[in-house]
């Protein structure tokens, strides 16, 4: 069943809600941040600026608050290393504190619920266990709506979200054709000869525009390094558009590498703070944002989302 962004979010939603009532305030936004280097037993003072100019933190929500990570299985290749990955995601969350609440979906055709955002580890394992890989790779078909899903519950309550990919595939596998640029036979000059990854970047570009103006840090864990020219062009698109979102992607090149991958990514995701921010009334420019923390007397080694475009109202 083929489930709408509407219903999707419904389903997802409504569960958690009805304990986190207060909605995000208008005139302001929220950006991932995690402390990198140096230690604070207490709060951090943060220092945020937007374009230069100095901004306040109306709320921050430590890596201790609640928690929402929607994962979103993408598989469709290798069984064996679809394996390792589901039980290094099981293992993973099985170490999870209780207020983390896990939500798991499944990209082929369309974005579809597989279990509501829950902290029953029991009844995520089973669906996670059953999973199989199928079909064509649907990251880039849905990490639109998935992204959309989680900047929604980012508004309506104040819960960090998460959106993380596990995915396989290869750029020469999806449905729609991103490896045949038209060229045009009589223009010898035509770039598209030499620029066979065009389609695969403007498929990028038009993503990142669109995701400027949503909250949710995206991550991706790619478990099949391609090495083909245009599967580069793919996987390192797919890291600019989690870096540009606050998250990051790491392309797997052994099955060995695949648990730590994995273990690597929830850690991230769990460690991070969301930050929520006073934006100038009526500013919808992209915004440059310079964040600084200190801790007593030591300055602390940040890194956070650097972009970001409000929303017009």
């Amino acid at each position: 069943m083929r489930i709408t962004v509407s219903t999707l979010f419904f389903l997802l939603f409504s569960a958690f809600a009805s304990a986190h009532a207060q909605a995000q305030k208008p005139g302001t936004f929220s950006i991932p941040a995690w402390i990198d280097h140096g230690e604070c037993a207490k709060n951090p003072a943060f220092d945020p600026t937007l374009n230069g100019r100095p901004t306040k933190v109306t709320e921050k929500l430590a890596p201790d608050s609640d928690q929402i990570i929607l994962v979103v299985f993408d598989l469709t290749g290798d069984i064996s290393r679809i394996d390792d990955a589901e039980q290094a995601v099981i293992s993973t969350i099985s170490r999870l504190p209780g207020n983390v609440w896990i939500g798991v979906l499944r990209a082929q055709d369309g974005l579809h619920v597989l279990v509501d955002p829950t902290p029953d580890r029991q009844k995520v394992d089973a669906v996670i266990t059953s999973l199989s890989s199928s079909g064509t790779p649907g990251l880039l078909e849905t990490v639109r709506p998935s992204l959309e899903l989680a900047d929604a519950m980012i508004r309506k309550s104040p819960v960090r979200v998460s959106v993380l990919y596990i995915t396989d595939g290869s750029i020469y596998s999806y449905r729609e054709d991103y490896t045949d640029p038209v060229i045009n036979p009589s223009d010898t000059h035509d770039l598209s000869r030499r620029f066979r990854d065009v389609l695969i970047n403007e498929k990028i570009s038009k993503l990142e525009r669109h995701f400027r103006s949503l909250e949710a840090p995206l991550f991706v864990v790619h478990l099949h390094y391609h090495g083909d020219d245009l599967d580069v062009a793919y996987q390192n698109g797919l890291d600019t558009l989690s870096r540009n979102m606050g998250g990051m992607t790491v392309v797997c090149r052994s099955i060995p590498e695949i648990p730590q991958a994995i273990s690597a990514a929830f850690a991230r995701i769990t460690s991070g703070w969301n930050l929520i921010l006073s934006v100038p009334s009526k500013d919808h420019r992209d915004l440059q944002v310079g964040l600084k923390a200190s801790c007593g007397n030591g300055a602390l080694q940040l890194s956070w989302r650097p972009h970001f475009r409000p929303k017009v109202e």
